[in-house]
């Protein structure tokens, strides 16, 4: 497995070469090893939502870091839902960091994410997907402290697309970092970043429906991405759960990362 990330860059997200050094893992073990490795071989197989992930004796599996993309914003906001009225189906995420070493859950560190809207468009970078609408310079980012079993709740809706990329999320994970009076966050050591992807079936059902449809721009499918690497969850695949009989009633999304601490 290479330590070579592809780079982003927009507006066409042409691949650059870029080393990152850090590395991660997935972990899996017992019921949830077998719901994840369904999930790698069958990405968005449906488990059942009372499957959580688990650490305690666990395989550990490496993975690579993936580029920061041109669309990170610091000093983002810490909180559990991230969506500020954006329109879109659901998205529950439960992220589960834990110790490449031990594989032992790690509580109260950050997990920050962002990403695009159902247009493509990036909350303090709006227009560059070629749609005009209001842009508040934070929506659909922020983050939330993992809890005492490493996981970390997040609320969003399922991204859009945008030139060149296929549907995704920009992941980080911090620890030690100091919580501010104005909802944010700041200092601590970054352990990892990512991205996270999306079920090729799942995106055409959902891109097909209001509000997504009304993104103009040419979706960029898994396979022609030129970061996603086709590692299934060892590389980011979400493994990914209908919350309802309708794609426009959501999903939720679980992935396991182990970030190396030292």
């Amino acid at each position: 497995m290479t330590d070579t990330p592809m780079n982003e860059t927009p507006p066409n997200d042409t691949p650059t070469r870029d080393t990152i050094g850090r590395r991660t893992v997935l972990v899996a073990t017992g019921a949830t090893a077998v719901t994840l490795a369904v999930g790698a071989a069958v990405p968005g197989t449906q488990a059942s939502p009372d499957t959580a992930p688990v650490a305690a004796a666990a395989v550990c599996t490496l993975t690579k870091e993936m580029t920061e993309g041109p669309y990170y914003l610091d000093g983002q906001y810490v909180r559990a839902d991230i969506t500020e009225g954006k329109t879109g189906f659901p998205l529950k995420l439960a992220l589960t960091v834990v110790d490449d070493d031990t594989c032992a859950t790690i509580s109260n560190a950050l997990v920050e994410i962002w990403h695009c809207d159902a247009l493509g468009e990036y909350s303090g970078y709006v227009g560059n997907n070629g749609h005009n609408e209001p842009d508040s310079g934070t929506f659909l980012r922020g983050g939330v402290l993992t809890d005492s079993s490493g996981v970390a709740h997040i609320t969003t809706v399922y991204p859009g697309w945008y030139i060149g990329r296929c549907v995704h999320i920009h992941v980080k994970v911090h620890v030690g970092v100091t919580l501010t009076s104005d909802g944010s966050f700041t200092g601590g050591t970054e352990l990892h970043t990512g991205q996270l992807f999306f079920n090729e079936t799942i995106t055409a059902k959902v891109g097909a429906l209001s509000p997504y449809s009304a993104n103009t721009v040419r979706r960029t499918t898994l396979a022609q991405d030129g970061i996603y690497d086709d590692g299934g969850a060892a590389s980011g695949l979400l493994t990914l759960t209908a919350l309802g009989s309708s794609p426009s009633a959501g999903y939720s999304g679980t992935l396991t990362l182990g970030v190396e601490r030292s």
